[in-house]
């Protein structure tokens, strides 16, 4: 009996270490998950090396896991901020093309009045010598309007331009009738005629048209690619719902807790979730859609009959047209004003022989040759400018649709679209089975990943409908060259200058927001669509008439 001890001691040695063993087996090893955990900047002692049970899991998929409650907590937030990231990197590689082309649009419209008034004060003083240097502030006069107008808006153009040419008419008139004396009044009386004298020719009618028209067109596009900006910069600040923040969690970091690290989360499943994380920024398609189309026909112009820099290059040569003409038509306009407005006064004798011999017209204007011309911003031209911008907004148009699926175009959030069995679908590494709903507010009742109210849209994101609603109209107004009002444009967004906008590094945060809760977002484009959105007529009908208000005093 003995010598049977060893051997039954030995047997139930072996017996317990395989059950050790079948235990260890078991439990898992968590090796991985703790060491991906703790590259993240988190602390190592959240994390179990071998599996524990799931119970306390309140999101995740409870049973045996690699995650405790403080690893959970922390994925939670870890998965906010990864889907903001993903967002704002898609969102900002076209803030950034809008606002590198509106810093070049603007750049050179601004240099291009300031060569064309440099180029018409050097060839005046080199023609008309003293003359014109006695009568500059006329002409500069003229380019201050012009900047203002560019700049701000709110310049009447036809306007400034009769009194442009009513100022130089009385200048000619007291110049080819020198040996007279005319009091202000008279002078008045003068420039009643210009219209129906036509002293100029038909310069002053013909520059008036061209002038609106490329400067209504001019301003409003720069203008236009600084909303688009803004816009994106404000409705790429994401801020998740809590439903959203636990589908981002469920999709992102679960499959760690199961041991799966290496797992990437069902194409269809990532595309259920952006849709109702972004579900507000999706209804901002339609309205930045026309808003695309209304820029690419203002582009159009531009490169046509609109171009600002055709009729800013030569405007010197115009100008001395004129003033030739009005020159070698002098005796005729002087016969009929004095008839009109009553005999001039003569001045004295000894007056009169100095006033002529100063006034004496010596030469005609020679324009500039091509080489002579200086040239505009960065030595391009505005075919060029507007041939690359063109290319850009074809590229921006249905971007807000598209991004739920360019977040999961990225491979930190999803697995490829071939890849439909070997990925994560929100319960274990299998085939995702859900249908993908539809982009936009609307569509995200049946969403079944993540839980979105869509009775309440978002106001920050009508907001913005509002804002592309009405420069989309102001689009189409210069397109058949109507001169927009800028003054219901605010300056929150829009700023300074030709519709800069805020500098889009400073541009201020907005308030919460509804699927995603927006820390500073803009954009929805289904709200116009009638029954987009249920919810009470009279609160959606209360809501619009604030911002048609709000947006009327603010955007300028």
């Amino acid at each position: 009996m003995a010598r049977l001890g060893m051997p039954a001691l030995l047997c139930t040695l072996a017996v317990l270490t395989a059950a050790l063993l079948a235990a260890e087996l078991k439990s898992k090893s968590c090796s991985e998950v703790q060491r991906l955990y703790v590259s993240k900047g988190f602390n190592k002692n959240d994390a179990p090396l071998h599996e524990i049970d799931g119970d306390h899991l309140k999101i995740c998929p409870q049973g045996y896991t690699c995650c405790s409650q403080e690893m959970e907590e922390k994925y939670s937030l870890q998965s906010k901020d990864d889907f903001k990231s993903v967002v704002s990197e898609q969102c900002n590689h076209l803030q950034a093309v809008f606002a590198s082309r509106y810093k070049k649009f603007d750049e050179f419209f601004k240099e291009l009045l300031e060569n064309a008034e440099k180029s018409l004060n050097d060839m005046f003083v080199k023609t008309y010598g003293r003359l014109y240097m006695q009568n500059s502030e006329v002409f500069k006069d003229l380019f201050v309007e012009l900047k203002r107008y560019y700049v701000a808006g709110n310049v009447n153009l036809e306007e400034m331009l009769n009194e442009f040419w009513a100022r130089l008419l009385e200048r000619m008139f007291r110049l080819v009738n020198s040996q007279y004396h005319f009091t202000d009044d008279y002078l008045e009386c003068v420039s009643k005629y210009t219209e129906e004298l036509k002293p100029f020719g038909d310069v002053p009618r013909k520059l008036k048209l061209q002038v609106t028209r490329a400067f209504v067109a001019a301003r409003t596009f720069a203008q236009g690619l600084a909303v688009a900006r803004d816009i994106v910069s404000k409705v790429s600040v994401v801020n998740p719902t809590a439903q959203c923040t636990h589908a981002l969690l469920k999709m992102i970091y679960c499959s760690h807790c199961q041991g799966l690290v290496t797992v990437k989360p069902c194409y269809n499943y990532c595309s259920n979730i952006m849709r109702g994380c972004l579900a507000n920024q999706g209804d901002l398609d339609l309205e930045w859609n026309s808003f695309m189309d209304a820029m690419l026909m203002v582009a159009e112009r531009l490169e046509g009959p609109f171009n600002i820099e055709s009729v800013m290059d030569p405007i010197d040569v115009k100008i001395s047209d004129a003033i030739m003409n009005m020159q070698e038509n002098s005796v005729q306009v002087s016969q009929k004003v004095f008839q009109g407005c009553g005999p001039p006064k003569p001045l004295p004798a000894g007056r009169i022989s100095r006033s002529i011999s100063e006034s004496a017209f010596s030469a005609r204007f020679r324009p500039y040759h091509p080489e002579e011309r200086p040239t505009t911003a960065a030595g391009t031209s505005l075919d060029r400018l507007v041939t690359d911008v063109k290319e850009k907004l074809k590229q921006a148009k249905k971007f807000w649709s598209s991004l739920p699926s360019n977040v999961c175009n990225d491979e930190r959030m999803a697995a490829g679209n071939g890849n439909e069995d070997d990925c994560w679908n929100g319960k274990g590494k299998s085939r995702y089975l859900f249908a993908v709903t539809g982009n936009g507010l609307a569509n995200q009742g049946s969403n079944p990943e993540v839980q979105v109210d869509t009775s309440k849209p978002d106001v920050l994101i009508l907001r913005q409908v509002m804002a592309l609603r009405v420069m989309t109209s102001k689009m189409k107004n210069a397109y058949n060259g109507n001169d927009v009002d800028f003054f219901d444009i605010g300056d929150e967004t829009s700023g300074e200058g030709s519709g800069s906008g805020c500098e889009y590094q400073h541009c201020p945060s907005e308030l919460g927001y509804n699927a995603t809760d927006h820390a500073g977002k803009s954009a929805i484009d289904k709200a116009d669509s009638a029954g987009s959105y249920a919810g009470p007529q009279s609160y959606l009908l209360a809501i619009f008439c604030i911002l048609f208000l709000a947006v009327q005093r603010e955007w300028r």
